[in-house]
């Protein structure tokens, strides 16, 4: 199966209200071609899951300020006035995760978990809604999993098949997001033959990854 696409083919496979992952942190690792391109698409009322609201004017951020984004599922949108004053406005819905609980719910529902018990947000707005389970005498929140109908990563390195490599920190939340979506599209930022990547070097294995884009 030939995996790579164009990035229209690509923006196309994202629909009105559709739930999305991107990875990332703060753009980096992000698939920021793909952004620049879904942000001046006419899609709309898009469920985002992220770590972060990027910048206003880079990355997934463009996709908050164009106003295509309904709810966004996250641990910071600091970086992004422009989320802050939708938030504050009531204009998107922001879902608070602390970052390592953040990561943990995306990761269950690739692992097949039903949840994550955690403490940490216990006594605070964090835990509202939430069930509270007692194990071995301790109280946890129960974090539900998280996932997507497209994934969004950015990568290294790909092969034709689909195996993926991320340098360094790039690695952040997109091994995880590939996990836990029906569709997942890498933007890599080369393609080699099969075989190429050394097996201890795959952080993504091609079963995840049904496309490749690269400028």
């Amino acid at each position: 199966m030939d995996k790579l696409i164009s990035l229209q083919d690509a923006v196309n496979k994202v629909k009105d209200g559709m739930t999305i992952m991107v990875g990332g942190f703060l753009t980096n690792g992000g698939p920021n071609i793909l952004m620049d391109a879904l942000a001046k698409s006419d899609v709309k009322d898009l469920t985002l899951i992220c770590n972060d609201g990027a910048y206003p004017d880079k990355g997934l951020g463009q996709l908050i300020a164009n106003r295509k984004v309904k709810k966004v599922i996250t641990s910071y949108i600091g970086s992004n006035p422009i989320a802050i004053d939708q938030m504050n406005a009531g204009e998107l819905v922001v879902e608070f995760s602390p970052q390592g609980t953040l990561a943990e719910r995306i990761r269950a529902y690739g692992a097949g978990l039903g949840g994550v018990l955690t403490p940490t947000g216990l006594g605070t707005v964090v835990q509202e809604g939430k069930s509270v389970i007692t194990s071995n005498g301790k109280d946890y929140i129960l974090e539900t999993p998280l996932k997507a109908d497209v994934a969004f990563v950015g990568a290294s390195l790909s092969d034709k098949a689909g195996n993926l490599y991320y340098r360094g920190t790039t690695r952040n939340f997109n091994p995880l997001m590939a996990m836990s979506a029906d569709v997942v599209i890498a933007e890599t930022e080369e393609v080699v033959a099969a075989g190429s990547i050394d097996p201890e070097n795959v952080h993504t294995p091609a079963i995840l990854v049904d496309y490749i884009f690269t400028k």
